[in-house]
This record gives structure tokens, sequence and C-alpha cells, in this order.
């Protein structure tokens, strides 16, 4: 495990960029696994310069999104592939139809979860896989839990995880109860994976994911085995990581 310790958000969301660009230039044709949430709006935004200064070009680029809501379709603003448009598609030069999301609406959970997983398959696999981090350290919408779930699969969202997404909501109400996931399997096998955080209150689950056992009640313990991961964090998500030895 490599840790890039940045000062701040900013500082984070262009040492993750970095990371991102770098794999673009090196395979323009690449697969990018992405994330939501506001960890990664500031590196997309990043991206989105470099894009528009003529120094990244997302033509080839394919891209799977890690989750979405069951029950909001692609034009519902709470969705996540309108966030994904809104916040980073709509301002490269990505074709549409090279980026995938699970469909919220499926009728059918199983057999959406399925199409998903051979999606990726189909893929090729996830060259970058970029992860937020939960503050109960889930990954993607991957809960604690007494076991790992290998493939997509379709999650009842912790109290936690509700709470804590209901402000982008009218009410806590609409906040949606289950979603769909990339499991973890999909995620350990991306040949790259990189995760960002940022802020004190998510300390602990910094602490425990990569300074504690490995645990499905810790879901993000798991990539401690992973092969090439990158922890990118600020200052004060890693302000309970025991000893400055710890950061490379």
């Amino acid at each position: 495990m490599r840790v890039i310790c940045a000062q701040d958000y900013d500082a984070m969301s262009r040492q993750a960029a970095n990371l991102i660009s770098a794999q673009v230039l090196l395979k323009p044709d690449c697969v990018l696994g992405l994330a939501t949430g506001d960890s990664p709006i500031g590196a997309y935004g990043q991206l989105i310069r470099w894009h528009r200064q003529g120094d990244l070009d997302f033509a080839r680029v394919k891209t799977v999104n890690l989750d979405e809501y069951v029950g909001l379709g692609v034009t519902d603003p709470q969705s996540y592939a309108y966030f994904m448009r809104k916040t980073f598609f709509d301002y490269i030069n990505i074709n549409l139809c090279n980026t995938h999301i699970p469909n919220g609406l499926a009728p059918d959970a199983g057999l959406e979860c399925n199409r998903y997983d051979e999606v990726i398959q189909a893929l090729g696999g996830v060259d970058l896989q970029l992860l937020g981090l939960g503050a109960n350290g889930h990954i993607g919408f991957n809960e604690p839990g007494t076991s790992f779930v290998k493939g997509t699969h379709c999650v009842e969202l912790s109290q936690t995880t509700i709470e804590t997404n209901a402000r982008f909501f009218t009410t806590a109400e609409l906040m949606p109860r289950r979603a769909f996931t990339v499991g973890i399997f999909d995620i350990m096998q991306a040949r790259r994976v990189v995760m960002i955080v940022s802020g004190r209150h998510k300390a602990r689950a910094v602490r425990d994911s990569f300074w504690g056992p490995i645990t499905p009640r810790v879901p993000a313990s798991i990539l401690q085995l992973h092969r090439n991961f990158t922890l990118v964090a600020d200052q004060a998500a890693l302000s309970l990581v025991p000893g400055e030895g710890a950061i490379s």
C-alpha cells in the first residue's frame, strides 16, 4: 500500500487527478472505475480543466461506475447517472455509449446484477478504480457485514449511510433504502485502485481500514491485500494514523 498525504481537499484532489490522468495518457482506451459523492468532485474538476487545456483526451476511455440507487432513473437529479453527467461527463469528450452505470429502474435486481458483472468482464476489467471511503468503512455501497460479497449485488443501505446521504434529498423519506453496487471481487480485480479521503470525520474509518485487521465489518480493509493500492488522503483524514512512519 502506498499512502500520499496531502495538505487539504484541494491538494488531495490534484494528486488523485494526477494518477487518473497518467492512466489515461499511458493507455488512451483504458477502463476507469468511477465513484460518486463529495470526495471525487475536486478530482473531476481538475480533469475537466486539463481536458479543456488540451492535455487530456477521453475519446477512447470507457468507464464503469460503482453504484446506483434502486428506484432512480437516469433523469432523476439524485441519481448517480445524473451526477456523473452534470459533474464530469458533460464537460469532457467521452462517448456516453462508453459509460456504464447500473440501471436503478431495472425490474429484476438479480438480472441487472448479472448484466453489470458481464459488462465489466466484457470490457476486460478495470484499469484504475477510483474509490471514496464511507464513515463506516464501506466502499461503493459494500456495507459492513459478516462476509465480503463478490459480485454486483443489491444492498440494503445501512442507517449510517442513509443518514449521511439523506442531506442530498429534499426530505429524509425520499432517500432510497437500497442500491446496486459493484462487489468486492470486481474492485479487487482492478489493476490499480486509488482511494481519496478527506476530513477529520473520516479519520477513524481510515485508521480502522488500513491500520487494523482485515474484516468484512470494515469492508475497505480488504484493500490491504490489493497488489497496487494507493491511498490519497489529507492531513485531517490521516490524523489518527499511528505514527508518521506509516506514511510513505
